[in-house]
């Protein structure tokens, strides 16, 4: 894995300053401390940090195609380039190396911007191709790979694998972005294309996007989407054969590397399964590793231990304390904007641990995603199918008057927490949809932000983000629609995100098999009542593992990577949070309503209501603000403006 960073001049050929690109490049170090490589010539800059994980002599990048007229910096692993590698010397290219990366430059000789719908893997890439005067940039389908970039005043383009990169550019201007924070405050994390700097842009998963010298940038171009096309009919028992040989391949493949490999097991179904696929692919045994937390509730380390056992894993367990707050400024600078998944702590912690031992990790992200394993799902489908009784213009005035007069219950189970479920109904689908995933509901954001923030922010809103992608989707079930939306959001925005900075920082290198753009193509197309059925999610995968998991583990209650936020702020981190939100920094964005925090802190820390998920949203954006204004040339009343 590695890091890339570059420089296009969009409308001159002039030297781009060699220290700019070095800076850009060397302050990614965490993502590839093992090498180092530059290129520059008129009008462009190309800088890349390794970590080696292929052809440990050979694969040094910038990489060249023979006559030097093409050139690549590169992030991922394409696995399938054996294969390519024969295809295209078939068509007469010929190779000087044994990696993959060298595959790229050819394959774009060979079919231009096509290439990438050759490519089996995870990647984010930027090729400059002399003779056409372009540069090319591409991210993976599925987005397990970041890449953002930004286009400048002075006419430079401007790319790096992370924002930090992008920051060096003292040409990059620091106005924060007020949709991106509407975003933020909704669905904890920001999703793309938005940065949380106006400036900078996330290429979306499954784009790539084309710029030629002389003239601006245009859109970038969708070269893939999640098809959700019906198979033919398929039995149950040959569907649950057909996803096992399909995870196995895929597991297999992920297993290349000339460094030490493991995989993090945390006791779940998808961790599991692919440490279950990778013990009948390994002579040796498997390392996993996983975290164990003191609180009962949360700890899932004992079932890693019954699968590390069945499987006879080198396992390794470390435990860990979860309220460990100097964790806190430290994730700010991993993810680089506001980041409110407060699983990325033991994620950090998982990821430290696992890098003491192996250098590639192989990891169960995504199942829920694939397989409809978040419970939400199966909320959703209730609602729907009540939703389905009365037309929305009956519905929307009778439960929006319920849904006011029923009484929040945090404490109580879902099904007795009714005031959602109301709210819910008054809603069309997409609205319930992001209604349930927000960490801040509406009425709360519109109480949160300012005058002049809700001023900037007009007529936006955050569910454009869903509407959006609901457009698009190719599904016609509520099941696979939301599946879809979670896919194009939640998935690349925060689950992925957060599983690429933490083990990056680490010089780590994840894997994720069932993300494997042809295992998600051949899923998407199953009945949904093969993932969702009485209640039992991913209810295919778990029959299909029946031979390979005990049931205890396969049909146990979800609990998913998750901290005792609630019970931290009420107890060890109360005094940090409460320093966080009466900080001046707060104070002097002049974004929000300092009242309405302190109502949120003092309800919350009474026991009335559980607002965990907004206080820590919070907490994480002061923190970022702070670590912003750091940065040479900010002020208070400079980012106040």
């Amino acid at each position: 894995m590695c890091a890339i960073a570059g420089i296009f001049d969009l409308y001159q050929q002039a030297d781009i300053d060699p220290a700019l690109l070095q800076r850009m490049t060397d302050i990614q170090q965490h993502r590839g401390p093992d090498q180092r490589g530059l290129h520059r010539e008129p009008g462009v800059g190309l800088g890349h940090r390794r970590l080696s994980i292929i052809d440990l002599s050979g694969g040094q990048q910038p990489l060249f195609n023979e006559d030097h007229s093409v050139v690549v910096v590169y992030n991922g692993e394409i696995y399938n380039f054996p294969a390519l590698m024969r295809e295209l010397q078939q068509f007469g290219h010929i190779f000087r190396t044994q990696c993959d990366t060298e595959v790229i430059v050819h394959a774009w000789e060979q079919w231009g911007t096509r290439c990438v719908e050759h490519f089996r893997g995870m990647f984010a890439f930027a090729l400059w191709d002399r003779r056409q005067r372009s540069l090319f940039l591409a991210r993976d389908r599925l987005g397990v790979k970041p890449l953002h970039y930004a286009v400048l005043d002075n006419g430079h383009l401007i790319f790096a694998s992370e924002i930090k990169a992008l920051l060096a550019h003292d040409q990059l201007r620091r106005d924060l972005d007020p949709l991106a924070i509407e975003d933020y405050f909704a669905y904890g994390y920001i999703p793309e294309p938005r940065s949380v700097f106006r400036q900078i842009r996330k290429l979306e998963p499954g784009h790539t996007l084309l710029v030629r010298h002389g003239s601006a940038p245009g859109q970038p171009r969708r070269y893939w989407d999640v098809p959700f096309q019906r198979h033919s009919i398929i039995s149950p028992e040959h569907a649950a054969d057909e996803l096992i040989t399909r995870l196995r391949e895929a597991v297999r493949i992920r297993m290349v590397a000339e460094v030490s490999l493991g995989a993090f097991l945390s006791g779940g179904v998808d961790s599991s399964a692919v440490v279950a696929m990778m013990a009948q692919t390994s002579d040796a045994p498997v390392n996993t590793c996983s975290i164990a937390f003191d609180d009962a509730g949360f700890d899932e380390s004992p079932y890693a231990h019954i699968v590390a056992e069945r499987y006879r894993t080198s396992h390794h367990t470390e435990r860990v304390q979860q309220h460990d707050a100097s964790l806190v400024d430290t994730l700010v600078n991993l993810y680089d904007e506001p980041f409110a998944d407060s699983s990325a702590l033991p994620t950090y912690r998982v990821c430290q641990l696992a890098r003491k031992r192996v250098t590639v990790a192989l990891s169960g992200d995504g199942g829920d995603e694939n397989l409809a394993g978040y419970r939400r799902y199966r909320w959703h489908l209730h609602e729907e199918r009540m939703r389905a009784l009365l037309p929305l213009g009956l519905r929307k005035p009778v439960f929006s008057a319920l849904g006011k007069l029923y009484p929040k219950a945090d404490w109580a189970p879902r099904p007795l927490r009714a005031k959602s479920t109301l709210e819910a109904l008054a809603r069309d689908s997409v609205a319930a949809y992001f209604h349930g995933v927000s960490i801040m509901k509406d009425e709360m954001r519109e109480q949160l932000f300012s005058s002049s923030l809700k001023r900037d922010l007009g007529e936006y809103r955050a569910i454009d983000v869903l509407r959006r992608h609901a457009a698009t989707c190719p599904a016609d079930d509520p099941l696979s629609q939301v599946q879809y939306l979670d896919l194009k959001t939640y998935l690349p925005g925060d689950i992925l995100t957060k599983v690429d900075r933490a083990s990056m920082a680490h010089g780590l290198e994840v894997r994720v098999p069932l993300l494997d753009h042809k295992l998600v193509e051949w899923i998407s197309g199953l009945p949904p009542d093969l993932k969702l059925q009485g209640g039992v999610g991913k209810y295919l995968f778990k029959q299909a593992l029946t031979p390979y998991l005990p049931g205890d583990l396969l049909y146990r209650q979800k609990m998913g990577f998750s901290v005792p936020l609630a019970d931290w702020f009420r107890g060890p981190l109360k005094a940090r949070l409460q320093a966080s939100l009466a900080s001046p920094v707060l104070a002097g964005c002049d974004m929000f309503n300092l009242g309405y925090i302190q109502q949120l802190l003092h309800q919350h820390q009474s026991g009335r209501r559980d607002h965990s998920a907004p206080l820590w949203s919070l907490m994480m954006f002061e923190s970022f603000l702070r670590q912003l204004l750091k940065e040479p040339g900010h002020s208070a009343e400079r980012q106040a403006a």
